[in-house]
């Protein structure tokens, strides 16, 4: 234990190197890998839309159900990463050793849950939501196998959160584009039946996503047990510790949750629109793989932000804080004027690449353009939120969620879809996100107000 302190105290970038290049060294690798998720998640989309249009809506409807999946992972991350982040900082080495071991805990009940989601709940979640027995068929087949085989993601994500609470933001990175590469691989070989391989259309492309996701779960499992020093991870010590689970649900819940309303209004806006047509829900399913390219760097940077801000909130350094804050807010705006920009310039090169119909075309052309808007304001919410999230804050993040996507933007949507134009719903991003901008800033305040250390 006193070694693992002295490493602690002496070696931990968090408290000590400048605030900028210590947010760029967290958050770069994170950028990256992410970006790679995302380019994944594109071709993924690209490789399911040469089987037919029918495949691609039913990834688009089955969407809401892997955010649920994805939320409850990361979402149990982030309380574990901003926790054991914070015990670090304040030197608490056993109480962030028994968080990690937790961590496990959590993460294979979590899995159980799904398994049984996945079993018995795959047809039904696409029966309520379309008649078309093609995209029933779809849907039922690739989100069976993603839920049933979701152990892989449940541990891969704990694994880098844990990675990350310690500032090894390159094994995360690592762990990431292992698996993606995985996928990227695995995909048209299963989807298409290349190399001898059965043609094995929506399944391949459900195998190809959990096979990558279990190749980075062993990953991170080889980096905890061989790399990470400043944690001591142990089958052997995985026990309930019923504080440090109502500690870490105090963070996770709120976390999981604000994910889960993004569901949510998925399933919502894919509703809405299916009262249109069927194609504009394809062009909804295809705007969110797209977004991911911009999102998800921002989404990397707020993984390499959470555990600095929440160290340094640990060790009751103020302006170690605020610096980062400013350092990532100005970062994500710049990444979103950018996508701004692409959607407004090359909306039409985007959508071909899903091989899209000249209807599909003439509805994701306008889509993209108005949508792209809320981009503008969106970076500077979303890091808000971890900051919410870092410093133990993260009831402020889900009443941001539920403000602008439940409470503005699903009745923005509905009221405007009364009107028969489909282009005036995609209105209801940016009027959403400019109400969630005023509410981070208030929110914001009032927390940066209490840091008086």
């Amino acid at each position: 234990m006193e070694k693992q302190k002295e490493e602690v105290m002496q070696g931990n970038k968090m408290g000590t190197m400048p605030e900028f290049k210590l947010l760029m060294n967290m958050s770069v690798p994170m950028i990256i890998s992410m970006l790679i998720q995302a380019l994944y998640n594109i071709v993924d989309s690209i490789f399911v839309a040469k089987i037919s249009e029918n495949a691609l809506t039913a990834v688009s409807l089955v969407f809401p159900a892997q955010s649920v999946m994805i939320a409850v992972a990361t979402g149990t991350g982030v309380g574990v990463n901003s926790i054991v982040s914070r015990r670090l900082g304040e030197r608490k080495f056993e109480e962030a050793n028994k968080t990690a071991n937790v961590s496990m805990l959590l993460a294979g009940l979590s899995y159980l849950v799904f398994l049984l989601v996945g079993i018995f709940g795959s047809r039904f979640f696409f029966t309520v939501q379309t008649d078309n027995a093609e995209i029933i068929s779809y849907g039922t087949t690739y989100m069976t196998i993603v839920c049933s085989f979701s152990f892989g993601i449940f541990f891969d994500i704990m694994f880098e959160r844990l990675l990350q609470a310690t500032g090894r933001s390159i094994h995360t990175m690592v762990m990431q584009l292992s698996g993606t590469i995985i996928n990227l691989v695995l995909d048209p070989i299963l989807i298409f039946g290349y190399f001898g391989a059965p043609k094995l259309g929506m399944a391949g492309a459900a195998i190809a996503t959990v096979a990558g996701q279990i190749f980075g779960m062993l990953l991170g499992l080889v980096f905890n047990l061989k790399v990470n020093k400043e944690i001591r991870l142990s089958f052997k010590e995985i026990r309930f510790y019923g504080r440090i689970i109502k500690e870490v649900y105090a963070i996770s819940v709120p976390a999981i949750l604000m994910q889960s309303i993004g569901s949510v209004m998925v399933f919502l806006m894919n509703k809405i629109l299916l009262g249109f047509t069927t194609t504009a829900t394809a062009v909804f399913g295809v705007y969110f793989k797209l977004q991911s390219f911009v999102f998800m760097p921002i989404f990397g940077l707020n993984n390499g932000l959470i555990p600095v801000v929440a160290f340094n909130y640990g060790a009751k350094k103020r302006d170690r804080m605020i610096n980062t804050m400013k350092y990532g807010m100005a970062f994500a705006t710049v990444v979103m004027v950018v996508g701004f920009a692409l959607a407004q310039i090359i909306p039409g090169p985007m959508l071909r690449l899903f091989d899209a119909s000249d209807n599909m075309m003439t509805i994701g052309i306008p889509a993209l353009r108005i949508i792209s808007f809320s981009f503008i304001l969106a970076g500077i919410c979303i890091v808000g939120s971890g900051v919410f999230q870092a410093v133990g804050r993260s009831m402020n993040s889900l009443v941001m969620s539920v403000i602008r996507q439940i409470v503005v933007l699903l009745p923005v949507a509905w009221l405007l879809a009364r009107t028969g134009n489909l282009d005036l719903v995609w209105l209801s991003f940016p009027i959403a996100e400019i109400v969630g901008f005023v509410t981070t800033l208030v929110l914001l305040k009032k927390t940066v107000k209490e840091w008086n250390f």
